[in-house]
């Protein structure tokens, strides 16, 4: 199935796909899940998609009004696509080539609203606890910013120790998580209904 924009001003256009690189692109329904759950979140936030491959993350929170988007991808097939993508959905978007664990190795400068993550993974069973991620993404986010991760749905979410787990659910293989990095502040219950 070709991959779309949802809703927003680039609504219902096709996303094109590099031919080379196996990529593994977010299904239109789990993204309609994703973007359905932030609402109000998204017009004039900051977007960093990280493992942007189509770019679809993040041109979906452009069409959606999302002030700005920074798309950070290795493969230069991809990053084309990226660019074509956002050209055919009349958007306009940061590509940065570069693998995604290098850029967040880098000095932050401004921080983001919204941080979107997908990367490779194996389907074997784990704990999201410890992945290198957890450790970079508070450099590069909000205080009251929200790190979406896309992962194995045999990930489990738990011992995250400074990070507040908003939302964790499962699609068939997909796991989605929600996460806010309370730092200092108090854990607040997982159960109030923040998004």
């Amino acid at each position: 199935m070709p991959l779309r924009v949802i809703s927003g001003t680039a609504g219902g256009l096709h996303l094109k796909s590099p031919k080379r690189h196996a990529l593994r692109p977010t299904q239109d329904r789990i993204r309609q899940v994703i973007f359905s759950s932030l609402a109000e979140l998204v017009p004039g936030a900051r977007v960093l998609d990280l493992f942007a491959g189509t770019g679809s993350f993040g041109i979906e929170a452009l069409s959606r009004g999302a002030a700005a988007a920074t798309f950070v991808e290795k493969e230069a097939e991809a990053v084309e696509c990226i660019r074509e993508n956002l050209r055919h959905c009349r958007l306009q978007g940061d590509v940065r080539q570069n693998d995604a664990m290098a850029y967040l190795e880098g000095t932050p400068g401004d921080r983001f609203d919204l941080i979107f993550a997908d990367p490779p993974y194996d389907k074997t069973r784990g704990c999201l606890e410890g992945h290198p991620l957890l450790a970079r993404i508070p450099l590069f986010l909000d205080q009251n910013g929200l790190f979406v991760w896309e992962h194995f749905a045999g990930w489990s979410a738990e011992g995250l120790g400074s990070w507040q787990v908003v939302r964790h659910q499962t699609y068939g293989e997909t796991g989605l998580t929600f996460l806010r990095y309370l730092g200092n502040k108090q854990k607040i219950n997982c159960n109030n209904n923040i998004l």
